[in-house]
């Protein structure tokens, strides 16, 4: 009933608080500005962006003159007949909104989710909404939209795997979203859910394969070409948070090297999800992560292919003729919901919206 959409919004300030040269504000909300900027890079041209944006081409120059204002210094670079180009300042800021965006988006979205159930909690007959505990993925976040396309109540809260399994175990949750990798670390990682995870209480769907790899920036400067270059003391590592299975699957990846983790420089260093570490290489804040496909496209880095890992959603066997998780598993099941999966780099969904046990699975313990 309720729909509640939390965004990022940051602000630029002068840190003297004194308005800039001309009387230009000390503050600027870069949420327009950055919008115009991605548009003129797009378009090559300020009058395009100015329309693309809905703004007259006097209102968009404006825009521009003012935060070069507050700046100091060009967002754009004018060529004679070959329209308009970022400046390294104006390129920087739409990096930065990215990945503040990258960071604070999936954890906004789960909040909202908790909020809008918290809300409904409140009406004289509550809904019962599935509630959904998942490590992120692009899945999930695709299946999140056409479930509130399609009015289906779910509340999301992102958490990493195994707090999402564990959280089924004890009842704080319907559904919980994992995944393992396929190949020589599979025995290793189902023994990690072992523990939550009973052939005779669970039930699994298969919402995805994706594949797993290393990023890089663009062009692969640094000539990373496998977990080995890790060791090397000139590349930066960003990691995935402890308790995540992305880091598990690192650690897997460093032992089968005879890597310890001290000898990788930024071991420690950890973003919320996928985008988030292909955030903060493509800003050139590290040099090498691990994470999907589809993270690494999204932000144009390099992707150097490791491995392919299964993605389920876990339930409870005794849910599972429950009409709102048959509509769900319905919804999986649909042609619009696997081309959707399909169409994102690095994904196969051959499988998806097929249900089996956790025995089936090759999971049980």
């Amino acid at each position: 009933m309720f729909r509640i959409r939390i965004t990022p919004r940051w602000e630029l300030g002068r840190r003297d608080g004194a308005a800039a040269e001309g009387g230009v504000p000390a503050e600027a909300d870069t949420t327009a500005l950055i919008a115009l900027l991605a548009a003129i890079a797009e378009t090559g041209a300020i009058a395009e962006a100015a329309r693309v944006q809905g703004l007259s081409y006097r209102s968009a120059w404006g825009r521009i003159k003012q935060a070069e204002a507050l700046f100091g210094q060009p967002l754009l670079v004018a060529g004679r007949g070959r329209g308009s180009t970022l400046t390294p300042l104006a390129e920087k800021l739409i990096w930065a909104d990215k990945r503040i965006a990258a960071r604070l988006s999936p954890l906004l979205q789960s909040l909202a989710s908790e909020l809008e159930g918290e809300l409904e909690r409140t009406l004289p007959v509550p809904p019962r909404a599935l509630r959904l505990h998942a490590s992120h993925g692009f899945a999930v976040a695709a299946l999140l939209e056409q479930l509130q396309a399609a009015s289906l109540g779910v509340e999301l809260r992102y958490r990493n795997s195994f707090e999402s399994v564990a959280a089924l175990s004890h009842g704080e949750c319907e559904l919980a979203g994992f995944h393992v990798p396929i190949g020589e670390f599979e025995a290793a990682a189902a023994q990690r859910y072992a523990p939550w995870l009973r052939n005779e209480k669970h039930r699994l769907v298969h919402l995805a394969v994706r594949t797993q790899g290393l990023f890089a920036a663009p062009g692969n400067p640094r000539r990373i070409s496998s977990v080995a270059d890790l060791r090397r003391p000139d590349l930066r590592f960003v990691n995935r948070p402890a308790g995540s299975g992305t880091r598990l699957l690192t650690e897997l990846l460093l032992a089968r090297h005879g890597i310890a983790p001290r000898e990788v420089a930024g071991f420690d260093n950890a973003e919320f999800t996928h985008a988030a570490v292909a955030a903060f290489i493509a800003s050139g804040m590290a040099d090498v992560g691990l994470g999907v496909q589809t993270a690494a496209q999204r932000f144009g880095l390099h992707f150097i292919p490791l491995l392919r890992e299964r993605y389920f959603l876990a339930f409870n066997a005794a849910d599972e003729r429950r009409p709102d998780l048959q509509a769900l598993l319905s919804l999986m099941q649909s042609p619009t919901y696997r081309a959707a999966v399909a169409a994102l780099p690095g994904y196969e969904a051959g499988r998806t919206g097929e249900v089996c046990g956790v025995r089936e699975a090759g999971l049980a313990a």
